[in-house]
């Protein structure tokens, strides 16, 4: 390729808002890649920023350019062919110096390829300078209208003066008067062709005029054809050139997103996990209220029963004081049935003692 990057750097790029040209206008949202290229087919050097696919920065470095820091990390300069002022916001003050260092570089290098080309049109231009001189003004000679004396033949060369008439014996008086009036004629005739050869070649010279102004702007619109061109194609080689920075950061994109499709699987992963933990919770929390509820119910149960067991106890209590009661009772019955009993038995034996004495 003809043109090449020779510097590069990052940097935020502003341009003044041409409408107040007092306001910047960011044209990126983020810091690009700001390069200095060399073509050295033309022997131009250029800045060249782009974002994405779009050329935010084109400008041809020239002698009359001055790059001004206007604070520690911002600078800028003015490009008369794009018609507005470029501002660069740099990450630090080191960034800003180094660029304003090469801009000054490439400065000089441009304006000593600009005395270089001026010198070499200056010499190529005067040899042709000369020859177109010599071209114009060579029809207007006697020999390029009349040809050369081989040409001519017999046609004796014209004078630079006509000559003046010597003094002759009286009796050549008759044909030198003769002589010199067919010269006259032949002068009066060369004048009158030489008169037509002249506005002919006028005509032509005021026609290669007009053609030459017509080649002219036939000329600055090819160049300008080919100025469009060469832009494009250096924006197209410089899209291919950053293709491998576009690769390399296309892939480590790649692999962001993979870490963080990872990290949200994950995250995704923990999230179901604390879902499930919230609904276990849940869960525990309603086995919970239910167990509470059903423990209250016990213990409501329990205070029933124990007062229901009190109750009893008072019960069986009252029913053993009873149990007593007629246990003792029933002793002193039985007591008092011993003595019936034995009172009766004494009584028996007695009538049987009687019956006995009585028999006897």
């Amino acid at each position: 390729m003809g043109e090449q990057p020779i510097f590069s750097t990052r940097a935020h790029v502003f341009q003044i808002d041409p409408t107040t040209k007092k306001n910047w206008v960011p044209t990126s949202k983020h810091a690009v890649t700001v390069s200095y290229f060399y073509d050295s087919t033309r022997n131009v050097y250029r800045i060249i920023s782009l974002d994405g696919s779009k050329a935010i920065i084109n400008s041809t470095i020239t002698p009359n350019m001055t790059f001004t820091k206007t604070s520690q990390k911002f600078g800028q300069w003015a490009d008369s062919r794009a018609n507005t002022v470029y501002g660069l916001g740099f990450s630090s003050e080191n960034h800003l110096l180094k660029f304003a260092e090469k801009f000054a570089e490439f400065k000089e290098a441009a304006r000593l390829a600009k005395e270089k080309s001026q010198e070499k049109m200056e010499l190529t231009s005067t040899p042709s300078q000369e020859s177109a001189t010599g071209d114009l003004q060579s029809p207007l000679t006697p020999e390029s209208i009349n040809g050369t004396d081989d040409e001519r033949g017999t046609t004796p060369e014209m004078p630079q003066h006509p000559p003046e008439p010597r003094p002759e014996p009286s009796q050549n008086q008759l044909p030198f008067s003769h002589s010199s009036s067919s010269i006259n004629k032949h002068w009066e005739a060369e004048l009158a062709a030489l008169k037509g050869n002249n506005a002919k070649l006028t005509a032509a010279l005021l026609e290669s005029t007009a053609n030459v102004k017509q080649w002219k702007q036939q000329l600055a619109a090819y160049q300008e054809e080919a100025e469009r061109l060469h832009t494009r194609v250096t924006e197209l080689e410089c899209v291919s050139g950053q293709t491998p920075v576009i690769k390399s950061q296309k892939t480590e994109l790649n692999q962001t997103i993979e870490e963080l499709e990872s990290a949200l699987k994950a995250k995704e992963e923990e999230l179901e996990r604390l879902k499930e933990e919230v609904e276990s919770a849940n869960e525990f929390q309603i086995q919970k209220e239910s167990l509470t509820q059903k423990l209250q119910e016990t213990e409501e149960r329990n205070q029933t029963l124990e007062a229901q067991l009190g109750e009893l106890e008072l019960r069986l209590e009252g029913s053993q004081l009873e149990s007593e009661a007629f246990r003792k009772s029933l002793r002193s019955l039985l007591e008092l049935l011993d003595g019936k009993i034995f009172e009766l038995t004494e009584l028996r034996d007695s009538l049987a003692r009687l019956i006995e004495d009585s028999s006897s």
